[in-house]
């Protein structure tokens, strides 16, 4: 497989608009082992019909009064290309593909019907390069570690967590770093978001011991939002990184990850992009 660019254009929009029904076109570029959530930007309700269709072949539906709920095989019985790979939100309709490969590239259509309105909206998935599961990452204790999500998303808010911990974010050029008040100490002049604040890079100089724990970031925009997690564990003389891909709909959906709920009061600190 040749080698790819990372800078991809992770999204761009066309619309077209014919009489009584809105069509949007969107193109989405993911990694091969990511999962994406197509956004319906609605919230259904007993009038509305969602269905979802794969290359003419419908994959998922909800009907009007959340009676009829289902996903790929339950909604075809000659379609199991998705079996076990595909969540719909049932509050949204919003559909999630996850552990994407590249024979789920094509065309995924969304059609909503409700006595209002009738909304048909299309999603050209472009599925590039191998798995972002990198394996481990050796460093020697003391020195720097970037944790690099490797696909860009200029137009998406970027923000890291450790340990379910909001530490850093990143909206638009807007870049500053923070800390729950436990992490003060833990992380003071020693958290450095990369400039080029398209990938989010996040940087931890002089990594220590303590810092071993769960760092996740968090891209989001209005048509889909990617997650990945990184785990980084500290050993004597090492830090070992172990990279995961997954991609959530909502940040609440970490808790079903992580099985830690997540609250906590942030505080902003000092900002180092240098």
């Amino acid at each position: 497989m040749s080698e790819l660019s990372h800078d991809f254009h992770s999204l761009s929009q066309s619309k077209h608009r014919a009489s009584g029904v809105d069509t949007d076109i969107m193109s989405v570029s993911v990694m091969e082992g990511d999962s994406v959530t197509l956004h319906t930007g609605v919230e259904t309700n007993q009038q509305e019909r969602i269905r979802w269709y794969f290359n003419d072949t419908r994959i998922a539906k909800i009907s009007g009064d959340l009676s009829k709920i289902c996903t790929d095989v339950q909604c075809n019985g000659d379609t199991e290309r998705f079996r076990d790979r595909l969540k719909l939100d049932h509050q949204t309709g919003s559909l999630t593909i996850m552990n994407i490969t590249n024979t789920d590239s094509g065309l995924y259509k969304l059609l909503i019907n409700s006595s209002n309105f009738n909304n048909e909206n299309s999603f050209s998935v472009t599925v590039h390069g191998e798995s972002c599961l990198k394996g481990t990452l050796s460093v020697n204790k003391g020195e720097p570690v970037t944790l690099d999500p490797v696909l860009k998303n200029p137009n998406g808010l970027k923000t890291w967590y450790f340990n379910d911990t909001l530490i850093a974010e990143i909206t638009g050029d807007l870049r500053k770093i923070c800390t729950d008040v436990q992490y003060k100490e833990r992380f003071r002049d020693r958290l450095k978001l990369k400039l080029d604040h398209q990938t989010g890079s996040l940087s931890i100089m002089n990594i220590r011991n303590t810092d071993s724990g769960l760092y996740k970031l968090l891209i989001s925009n209005s048509n889909f939002d990617t997650e990945k997690i990184f785990s980084v564990i500290v050993d004597g003389e090492s830090a070992v990184i172990f990279v995961l891909t997954c991609m959530l709909i909502y940040i609440e959906y970490i808790d079903d990850l992580i099985k830690n709920k997540c609250t906590v009061k942030v505080e902003c600190v000092g900002l180092d992009i240098n």
